[in-house]
């Protein structure tokens, strides 16, 4: 008989073995069942009921300007394999999910150019639950377009959003905290974030306030009392200090009613765009309808449309090792350095008086690089990156230029 397991998700040990198991499947010859199957039963463990209701949203529709040259208009940061584990981002957000949530119950939303991407390096997912935007509308658009497809699947329905290009080192802390946040907001009318807490006092993230502590919640949820968008140096050295701020993730936890209500209340005028094509879902009607709705969409995070604007927001606080691997640097923090605080990423190289440095050269290259201090130096076959790291945010200002003075095709 195999093991039943009396909690409503699977144990940690699912998490600590995946990656065997993962590499074990993939090993073998006949493989007849699908990958999530094949750990389950591995571990003798039944799929808990309360399955049905998980649903995970990755969002993988970015082009990831920011880690030019190596991530491109034609194969963004997502579909990389940036941090040298063999698999890309995508894929491994893909699978930090897979003890939490049926693989029928995932939907990727992506740009139309990278459909075939997503189910080539998921070829567990069916081709219909890859969902193509016609424009880049940002995250609210993107959620309330997935709501759709999902409300008529299961009304019931709890979901995570994610990024598809972020860093997880703790995985197993990572679905323990998982599971708390999908049993608060089935528990309660809650739209739910994951704050991060701040190391460095970060310009590039969004933070969130916490509010006053209430007694009625779990130790590390807690209501928002604001969120504020990217700050200055200044103010996020005060965000930094206070202790009050933390870090927002980019993972949103939330029932698709309350997530909906949301909508309804705050942004009917999207809500109603994409509520309205129900009916076209499955037909020969459905591709237009989508397109209509998009051409008649405006563009809004869902930080700035919802997020911001609704009194049922929570954060809960988080440590699981996080990165959202948005800039070379933040790929510098997480990688392996030498004596001199270098992150060789790729290449063979030889470093003389050059320290704190980010280097990504072509394998089959040799580099010889000397008196470089705190530089991003990114090599690919057909540009070459060498930039200060304080200066990094120039760098979407640099793929700007070049694609005025060059032309689409350099991106």
């Amino acid at each position: 008989m195999p093991l039943k397991l009396k909690a409503k998700y699977l144990c940690d040990l699912c998490v600590a073995k995946r990656e065997f198991l993962i590499s074990k499947y993939n090993n073998c010859d006949k493989k007849p069942l699908c990958l999530q199957n094949f750990i389950f039963m591995d571990l003798k463990i039944e799929h808990p009921k309360r399955f049905e209701n998980t649903f995970c949203v990755i969002m993988a529709g970015g082009v990831g300007s920011r880690f030019w040259p190596l991530s491109r208009a034609s194969f963004p940061k997502q579909f990389l394999d940036i941090l040298g584990t063999g698999k890309s981002l995508l894929r491994q957000t893909f699978e930090r999910f897979l003890t939490i949530c049926p693989i029928e119950n995932y939907y990727v939303v992506t740009s139309l150019e990278y459909v075939d991407i997503v189910l080539e390096q998921l070829p567990e997912l069916q081709p219909s639950q890859v969902l193509s935007e016609p424009f880049r509308r940002n995250t609210a658009p993107c959620i309330a377009f997935t709501n759709t497809y999902i409300r008529n699947k299961n009304n019931n329905a709890n979901i995570i959003v994610t990024p598809s290009d972020h860093l997880i080192t703790n995985e197993v802390e990572f679905v323990k905290n998982l599971k708390k946040s999908l049993d608060f907001v089935e528990n309660n009318e809650a739209l739910l974030t994951l704050g991060i807490k701040p190391n460095r006092p970060e310009t590039g993230y969004g933070y969130i306030q916490l509010g006053a502590s209430d007694e009625n919640l779990e130790g590390n949820i807690s209501k928002v009392k604001t969120f504020t968008e990217k700050p200055s140096v200044d103010i996020a050295k005060v965000f930094y200090e206070s202790g009050d701020f933390y870090w927002n993730s980019g993972i949103f936890v939330w029932a698709l009613n309350t997530i909906d209500t949301a909508f309804e209340n705050i942004l009917p005028e999207v809500f109603y765009l994409f509520k309205n094509i129900e009916n076209k879902i499955g037909t020969r009607e459905e591709e237009d309808a989508v397109f209509k709705a998009y051409t008649e969409c405006s563009s809004i995070s869902i930080d700035y449309g919802i997020m911001e604007r609704a009194s049922n927001v929570y954060v809960q606080t988080v440590n699981f090792g996080w990165s959202d691997l948005g800039t070379w640097s933040s790929l510098h923090e997480c990688s392996l350095i030498d004596n001199n605080g270098n992150a060789i990423i790729s290449g063979k190289t030889l470093l003389y008086d050059t320290s704190r440095s980010i280097i990504n050269i072509e394998p089959q290259k040799i580099a010889v690089i000397k008196g470089l201090n705190d530089f991003i130096v990114v090599d690919s076959k057909d540009a070459l990156l060498i930039c200060p790291k304080n200066h990094e945010q120039c760098i979407k200002q640099f793929t700007s230029d070049i694609r005025t003075e060059f032309g689409d095709n350099s991106l």
